[in-house]
């Protein structure tokens, strides 16, 4: 039964995998600073981070990249009441041209806000049935070799939910079926707050023992007038 039920997880997985082409980075939610900023391992890789923002707060994403690599980068907004019109700025920064006032005449400090219509278009994410808003995205060219720096932050001072995307090349392994995927779906549930679908899956968990237990009686005794069919 166990493998069973695996198997039509992984299939689901495979159904939808073309899809969803975004590599989960979880994070604890501390990169709120250049010094404790969420590293990223290969910005080419197309990698998904669900964050919470607090209103006044900025969440930090650093990487490593050379001369003349292209960049991608894009913000979504889950499909939920009250964010309709959240919409927070991305800022792509050298380190060495950020000053104290967070203001440089430097032309790689480059700000991104959302200049679109509300809500947004939408998109749906089959993987982890979800719908989101779209909103500003990134594509540029590193122009010199170092470390740099996303910043996330809303300038109206809201509280939201963001998914900032980064990378374009799909990289997935065969194992990842079996560990990224199904975390990454828990994750999605939790980040949309869909406790239904987290509910209905931890009711199918629960069941697996006594199922167990069922088709052992039935083996060590045929005549037991037990008629669940597995």
């Amino acid at each position: 039964m166990k493998k069973t039920l695996i198997f039509l997880f992984v299939l689901m997985i495979i159904m939808t995998g073309p899809v969803y082409g975004h590599k989960l980075i979880s994070h604890d939610g501390t990169n709120r600073s250049f010094d404790t900023a969420l590293k990223i391992p290969d910005h080419k890789i197309s990698w998904a981070i669900y964050e919470d923002l607090e209103g006044e707060g900025a969440k930090f994403y650093s990487f490593e990249a050379n001369k003349g690599d292209p960049f991608y980068a894009s913000v979504v907004i889950p499909k939920i009441a009250g964010l309709e019109e959240y919409a927070p700025t991305m800022v792509l920064v050298n380190p060495n041209m950020w000053n104290e006032n967070k203001t440089s005449t430097m032309p790689y400090n480059q700000k991104f806000p959302y200049q679109g219509n509300y809500p947004g278009v939408e998109f749906y994410e089959p993987f982890g049935q979800v719908t989101y808003w779209e909103r500003q995205e990134i594509e540029t060219t590193i122009p010199e070799d170092g470390t740099y720096f996303i910043i996330v932050m809303d300038e109206k001072n809201q509280d939201g939910k963001y998914s900032l995307a980064v990378g374009t090349i799909e990289d997935f392994s065969g194992s990842d079926f079996f560990t990224i995927l199904p975390k990454a779906w828990f994750d999605t549930k939790l980040f949309v707050g869909d406790f239904l679908s987290l509910g209905i899956l931890l009711v199918i968990i629960s069941a697996i023992p006594v199922i167990g237990i069922i088709k052992k009686v039935r083996k060590k005794d045929p005549k037991n007038k037990i008629f669940l069919k597995i």
